[in-house]
């Protein structure tokens, strides 16, 4: 029986089955999975093909059948402690030779590879990135490799860092490999390269090049053809520069003297010199798409936000700035500045008429939009609870900790938005960066989720998966690890965001700071979870201020949820629709009798579509 089987039998027998029940039975099937044997094989070949002389390998013992026994090996990482599957190899300082390993080609999931400070030699494989071509990091520095640098690396697009240094590389550096738009660190520093140093995407310093005598070019000191064929225009150039310059003083000392005294200009104080920009366009109107708003202009919104001051400002994140808007009669509304969006008008106002069109219980409605100039400005019900964030993390004090039931239906309510939105939205919506600061809360404290559709209508550059890579993309600590391999937004990626903010509301803790947790961890909240998983502590990881209440039960049920969604393996998660029914099953106690259901069934449609048939909601024309 499938998840959704199981889940819809759950629903129909809620008054004959124990919610623990139910969530013993879902969250077994989910923890259910297979050995991943190629990477055990590609351990295998790689302890077969180097010598260890130091036995720094010895606990590379391949006898065990259970899952996840090859993560207790030393320098091996795993996606997940409990399942076989590799996710960086760092074997540094001990002692390893040999050639290039071509048994890593097996680990199809490695991200990460140091074989740095040991006495491998020989060529790189001219194909290298068949062995390595979805690493993020590669380490060879300080061994003994020679011949050229293989022109194939500029193939393993994914790279953030390439250390080649202390190495006997001769030739010249491959103009594909500065190309690479996510490498942020290189080097190739004391080696025998030689001729000139290609441009760099993201420019290198002049150490990641030191001490290879026949290298030569920015940042290191000009070839000697280019120094003799610069120093005509040096000289040219500055003889010029100095005319223009003295030239210039004359004329700072003639408007010195003639100049009148100008009138003080207003310091932007405030922030929003944009907002002022926009003067002449106040006439503007507010396209809006409901009747319970009045018709308003740019001038109604600069008007009702004190020209968008930064006072008025309730939230700000990776979509844009929310700002307050207090109308003429006392109520309120909410203005999102949009960050910079490449879309033309057109585009623009067709996306809108698409968002404006999803209306869902526990969804933020769009009630209007406004374009002037370059700016986007969308208008949205004020929520005067604020964020999910605010309320777990900024209001601290012992009177506002939040009380487990109302925690329980902000988790429900907000499963059963972003359910919607996969299952039964038309079209379908992939959110993309959920986190707790994009769940809102009104005065009862029923969750809206927001932003929802917004990827797309940012700048490429800032929405592109790739700068997840460079801790970019979205909010750190809820993006799902598969995105830097894959870049390619899933479902099953909102269900790992939407998992780390269910270990928010449980926990208490931050996504990047646990402050709970010893001062030598340095890792996220996943992490902390994880390793008090596989000590099987991990219902340590409560909050304090809910334990001993009458909650025990609920929590760990509600703890084991969220971690069944941050499991590193995608198909692993439960779907979104499972969520809510995991969740809504333990805390159906705490729900009115008059709860809407899912308003359609749910459909798996997304979870099996190939890439390019993922549809968000800015797809449709």
């Amino acid at each position: 029986m499938g998840y959704v089987e199981l889940i819809m039998t759950a629903g129909m027998n809620y008054g004959r089955m124990s919610s623990l029940f139910i969530v013993v039975i879902l969250l077994t099937s989910i923890h259910n999975c297979h050995c991943i044997q190629s990477d055990i094989e590609c351990l295998k070949s790689l302890q077969q093909s180097l010598d260890d002389p130091n036995n720094s390998l010895a606990s590379w013992k391949f006898q065990n059948n259970s899952e996840g026994y090859i993560c207790n090996f030393v320098g091996v990482e795993c996606w997940h402690p409990n399942e076989n599957r590799v996710l960086n190899i760092r074997l540094s300082s001990m002692g390893l030779q040999g050639q290039f390993p071509t048994g890593l080609a097996n680990c199809t999931s490695m991200t990460g590879l140091d074989l740095s400070d040991n006495q491998l030699a020989g060529p790189l494989p001219t194909n290298i990135s068949h062995y390595v071509g979805f690493v993020t990091s590669l380490d060879l520095s300080k061994n003994k490799f020679t011949g050229e640098i293989p022109d194939n690396l500029k193939n393993c697009t994914y790279l953030n860092s390439l250390k080649l240094d202390s190495n006997l590389f001769t030739g010249g550096i491959p103009p594909g490999i500065g190309q690479l738009s996510r490498l942020k660190t290189f080097s190739v520093a004391s080696n025998k390269l030689t001729g000139n140093i290609p441009p760099f995407v993201n420019p290198q310093p002049p150490e990641s090049f030191a001490s290879n005598e026949g290298l030569c070019g920015p940042p290191l000191p000009n070839c000697q053809s280019q120094a003799k064929n610069n120093h005509a225009v040096v000289t040219a150039a500055t003889v010029s520069g100095g005319i223009l310059f003295i030239a210039l003083l004359i004329i700072i000392v003639l408007m010195l003297f003639c100049r009148k005294k100008p009138k003080k200009k207003d310091e932007d104080i405030e922030g929003n010199k944009w907002a002022k920009d926009m003067i002449a366009q106040k006439g503007v109107k507010v396209s809006v798409f409901e009747n319970s708003i009045p018709k308003l202009k740019l001038r109604d919104l600069m008007k009702f936000t004190n020209n968008f001051s930064k006072h008025n400002i309730i939230n700000s994140g990776r979509t844009g700035t929310v700002y307050k808007a207090t109308l003429s009669d006392g109520s309120f509304l909410a203005v999102k500045r949009l960050q910079d969006s490449q879309h033309t008008e057109k585009q623009f106002k067709s996306e809108m008429e698409t968002l404006g069109k999803v209306r869902h219980h526990n969804l933020v409605p769009l009630l209007g939009f406004c374009v002037a100039k370059r700016e986007r400005l969308l208008v949205y019900k004020h929520m005067p609870r604020g964020t999910l964030y605010q309320q777990l993390h900024v209001l601290k004090a012992e009177s506002e900790v939040m009380a487990w039931p109302t925690r329980m239906r902000i988790s429900i309510g907000a499963a059963r938005g972003l359910a919607w939105l996969h299952h039964s939205c038309n079209p379908r919506i992939i959110h993309r960066n959920i986190s707790s600061h994009c769940i809102l809360l009104d005065d009862d404290y029923e969750p809206k989720i927001s932003d929802f559709g917004l990827a797309r209508l940012m700048n490429p550059v800032d929405t592109h998966l790739s700068t997840y890579v460079n801790g970019e993309f979205g909010v750190l600590g809820y993006v799902a690890p598969e995105y830097a391999r894959t870049l390619v937004a899933t479902p099953k990626g909102d269900v790992y965001s939407f998992g780390v903010v269910l270990l928010e509301i449980v926990t208490g803790e931050e996504s990047t700071h646990v402050a709970n947790a010893p001062e030598s961890f340095k890792g996220n909240l996943v992490d902390w979870i994880t390793q008090l998983s596989s000590n099987s502590v991990v219902q340590d990881a409560i909050d304090r201020s809910l334990a001993g209440r009458g909650f025990d039960d609920e929590l760990l049920q509600f703890l084991r949820v969220a971690c069944a969604c941050v499991l590193s393996a995608p198909k692993e998660r439960p779907s979104m629709f499972e969520v809510y029914q995991l969740l809504r099953a333990i805390g159906q106690k705490y729900l009115s009798t008059t709860y809407d259901e899912m308003p359609l069934e749910p459909s798996n449609v997304l979870d099996d579509c190939p890439p390019d048939e993922l549809i968000v909601a800015t797809d449709a024309r």
